[in-house]
C-alpha cells in the first residue's frame, strides 16, 4: 500500500479468527488487519482508514479496556475523521459506552453477525463520505467576493458574482427572494464592496412599521410637524447620505409613499415631514422583496415608474431547498460558531441529522435552520441528531411533544402555510391569519422564520 493511501476498513482484534471472518465478510473493501495497538499505529503511518473496527480487549490487557481505549485515543488523534466502531463482549457494555463518550462512532457486541455488522460499517462509511464531501465543499464555499456568504451552490455563487460586479457601480439593486434566504447579507455585500463602504449602511423594513409612522421614519420630520413632534428628527434616507439605503420588503411600501420615494430618487433631495426646505441626499439604493412586483404593478398596487427606478439591476436568491449542499455547510458553520460562543465543545452532527437536513424542505430557509440548530445545541446530550433538530427521518414518526410544543408547532405551520399561500406577501399573509402586520412580524421572529 502506498504512502497516504486510503484503507476502507482497519480491523484491530487479537483474535485471528475474527480478523479472518471480517476480511471475508467485507471482500468489497480494502481491509487491513492488526492484532494489537502497536501494529495498528504502524498501519496508520501508511493509510488513513475510513472505518475502524476496534476490539477493546487488546493485549497486554486482554481482559480490560485500557489498551483498547488507549488505541482509540491514538487513532482519533492521527485520523480524526475515521469512524471507529468498538467491539466488546456482552458483559463489557459499560466499556463500550465509555468509548463512545471518548469519540467512538458506535459499538458492536460480539459474537459477530455478518448482516448486522455490515449495516453498521456501511452506515459509518457513508457518514465518512458525507463529511469528506462537506469538507471539500466548505474549502471552496468562501471562494467568492461577498463577505460572510457561505455557499457551494452554483446558482448562489453566480448571484454572488453579480453582486460583486454590481457593487462597483452605483446602480440601484433589487433583490428578490423568500423570507430567510439571506437578502440582507447580499445587500450588505453590495455596500461593503462599493466605493461607499466607508459611509453609513442604513436599513429599514417597510412592512414592519405602521403606515402612519413610516413616512416620518423614512423622511424625518421638523419640530412641531405633528402632535408629539417635540424635536427635529433625521429620517433613514437622510441618515444614509454618503452610503447605502436598504429598503426591505419594499413591495409593502404604501402607495402614497411610493410617489414620495420616486421623487427623492429623481431629484436627489428630500423634504422632512412638516418642512419646506429641500435637503440634498446622495445614497445608493438597495431594495429587497419576497413579492412579485410585476404582478403588483398589474394589480395597481405598485408604481411601474418606481419599479424601474429601484430595479436598475435585479438579482434573485434561490431558496435553501434548492441548494441542499448549503444546508449542511451552514448548519456546521452555525454549530461551530455558537459552540465557541457558549464555551462548549462542538458536538457535531450525527448521520441521521445530516440526512434529515439535506432532505427537509426548509420553508423558513436559513433563518429556520439557524433556529433549529440553536435549540438543538441547547438540548442535545451528545452528537446532534435529527430528533434534536425535530426533523423527520425517512418518514419516521416525530417524537411525542408536550401540549405547549404541539401548539407552537401548529402555529408555526399555519404561519408557513399563510406565507406560502400569499407567496411571501406579509400584508396578505397577515390578512389571511386575521392579525396585524406587526403581530405577524413578532410571530415570525418567535418561530425563527423572519428574514
Amino acid at each position: 500500500m502506498s504512502e497516504d493511501s486510503t484503507a476502507g476498513l482497519l480491523v484491530v482484534d487479537d483474535d485471528e479468527g475474527i480478523r479472518r471472518q471480517v476480511k471475508w465478510a467485507f471482500d468489497d473493501f480494502e481491509v487491513i488487519t492488526c492484532g494489537d495497538r502497536p501494529s495498528a499505529l504502524k498501519a496508520l503511518a501508511k493509510a488513513r482508514p475510513a472505518v475502524v473496527l476496534l476490539d477493546l480487549g487488546l493485549p497486554p490487557d486482554a481482559d480490560g479496556p485500557s489498551e483498547g481505549l488507549a488505541a482509540l485515543g491514538e487513532i482519533l488523534q492521527r485520523v480524526p475523521e475515521a469512524k471507529i466502531i468498538v467491539m466488546t463482549g456482552q458483559k463489557e457494555r459499560s466499556y463500550a459506552v465509555r468509548a463512545v463518550g471518548l469519540g467512538a462512532y458506535d459499538f458492536y457486541e460480539k459474537p459477530l453477525d455478518q448482516e448486522e455488522l455490515s449495516l453498521i460499517v456501511r452506515r459509518a462509511l457513508r457518514l465518512h463520505e458525507l463529511e469528506a464531501e462537506n469538507r471539500a465543499l466548505l474549502a471552496g464555499a468562501g471562494d467568492h467576493m461577498v463577505p460572510g456568504l457561505l455557499t457551494a451552490n452554483p446558482a448562489l455563487r453566480e448571484v454572488a458574482r453579480q453582486v460583486a460586479q454590481l457593487a462597483r457601480t452605483d446602480v440601484s439593486v433589487l433583490i428578490y427572494g423568500e423570507s430567510g434566504t439571506g437578502k440582507e447579507l447580499l445587500s450588505q455585500g453590495v455596500h461593503k464592496l462599493s466605493r461607499r463602504a466607508a459611509g453609513p449602511y442604513v436599513a429599514i423594513n417597510c412592512a414592519a412599521i405602521p403606515e402612519n409612522l413610516l413616512e416620518s421614519e423614512l423622511f424625518g420630520h421638523e419640530k412641531g410637524a405633528f402632535t408629539g413632534a417635540h424635536k427635529t428628527t433625521v429620517g433613514k434616507i437622510e441618515q444614509a447620505d454618503g452610503g447605502t439605503l436598504m429598503l426591505d420588503e419594499i413591495g409593502d411600501l404604501p402607495q402614497a409613499l411610493q410617489g414620495k420615494l420616486l421623487r427623492v430618487l429623481q431629484e436627489k433631495s428630500i423634504e422632512r415631514v412638516g418642512g419646506r426646505r429641500a435637503i440634498p441626499v446622495d445614497f445608493r439604493l438597495v431594495a429587497a422583496t419576497n413579492r412579485d412586483l410585476e404582478a403588483a404593478i398589474a394589480e395597481g398596487a405598485f408604481r411601474e415608474d418606481l419599479y424601474y427606478r429601484i430595479g436598475e439591476a435585479v438579482v434573485t436568491v434561490p431558496p435553501l431547498r434548492q441548494r441542499p449542499e448549503d444546508a449542511i455547510l451552514i448548519a456546521q458553520r452555525f454549530l461551530e460558531a455558537w459552540s465557541s460562543e457558549q464555551g462548549l465543545a462542538n458536538p457535531g452532527l450525527a448521520g441521521d441529522a445530516l440526512a434529515a437536513i439535506t432532505q427537509y424542505h426548509w420553508p423558513g430557509n436559513v433563518r429556520e435552520l439557524q433556529s433549529r440548530i440553536k435549540r438543538a445545541l441547547a438540548c442535545a446530550t451528545g452528537k446532534i441528531t435529527a430528533a434534536d433538530l425535530d426533523l423527520p427521518v425517512g418518514g419516521e414518526a416525530a417524537p411525542l411533544m408536550t401540549l405547549k410544543e404541539a401548539r407552537q408547532e401548529a402555529e408555526r405551520r399555519v404561519i408557513q402555510q399563510a406565507l406560502a399561500q400569499a407567496e411571501g406577501n406579509i400584508s396578505e399573509a397577515a390578512r389571511l391569519l386575521d392579525i396585524s402586520r406587526p403581530t405577524l412580524y413578532q410571530l415570525l421572529s418567535e418561530h425563527g422564520l423572519r428574514d
